[in-house]
């Protein structure tokens, strides 16, 4: 070591930094999931305002729903406590790619798109993506509304397929859901476009005056997501997916929220899914 030191000197400052990145690669990429167990909490970014994956208990005012418990469960398959960070949709990516979440669960859909930006856990469930309408207005099918305006959380995948499948459609992206929906409820779009597990809880609560048109404008298959390039982290989630589904623990935190004896009855159709296969 004495004879790399006086050798590193003569290198100058500049010389010296790559050096030490060169002698010390470990130090050059920390590891996130070393750093999680160190600090012993998993901050997990979820929604704040989607009831049933993310939104605020009457009672504590705590953020509560199957995202928080996915979460949860999460941490305590790699030893550590949850800490929940509550995010808008715009936000999500960008709380993991500057580092300000560790893992996000937050109604997030995979695309190819967003893959370049950071790295997805195997998907643990798949939704239709719909279209919700005022039941009077005479539109039954998605192509009914080949040319008419649609509201939709800006930067979602609802967002993305509406304009995919619908080129000719005017899209209007709204910061959350409760003002995408308000559009449709005040008239100024014709539909929303959402996921259906949130699209439910309008529909069943609004006396009929809400429906969802027939078909669908994609199938979304939603996982978590790490920052990219964090490998050992994302094995150690993935491992922890895996023992979740084998245990029935993802099942059970879906019929908690989503199940028969909820509002929205929504069967889980598609189990854990390794997400190259989607692609």
């Amino acid at each position: 070591m004495k004879m790399i030191s006086q050798h590193l000197k003569k290198l100058g400052m500049g010389s010296l930094l790559l050096a030490s990145a060169w002698l010390f690669p470990a130090a050059a990429h920390a590891d996130r999931l070393a750093e999680i167990q160190a600090r012993g909490t998993l901050v997990c970014a979820t929604l704040a305002n989607n009831e049933p994956l993310g939104y605020p208990d009457p009672q504590t005012r705590q953020v509560v729903g199957f995202d928080v418990d996915m979460c949860a469960a999460v941490a305590r398959k790699l030893g550590v406590q949850m800490q929940q960070k509550s995010v808008t949709v715009e936000a999500r990516l960008p709380a993991l790619i500057h580092g300000e979440a560790d893992l996000v669960s937050a109604a997030l859909g995979y695309t190819r798109e967003r893959a370049h930006q950071i790295d997805f856990t195997a998907s643990h469930y798949q939704n239709p993506i719909k279209l919700i309408v005022q039941s009077d207005s005479g539109l039954n099918l998605v192509s009914d509304l080949a040319d008419k305006r649609i509201s939709a959380n800006r930067s979602s995948t609802p967002e993305q397929a509406a304009r995919r499948v619908l080129p000719k459609a005017t899209v209007l992206g709204f910061v959350d859901t409760p003002q995408a929906f308000l559009a449709l409820a005040q008239g100024k779009v014709d539909a929303l476009a959402i996921s259906m597990p949130s699209g439910v809880r309008f529909v069943n609560e609004s006396t009929g005056r809400f429906r969802f048109v027939e078909g669908a404008l994609a199938w979304e298959p939603t996982a978590l997501g790490v920052k990219k390039g964090e490998r050992r982290l994302l094995a150690a989630i993935n491992q922890g997916l895996m023992e979740m589904e084998k245990e029935g623990e993802i099942d059970a935190l879906w019929s908690r929220w989503f199940g028969p004896k909820t509002k929205f009855n929504i069967p889980r159709d598609k189990k854990l899914t390794p997400i190259a296969s989607l692609r």
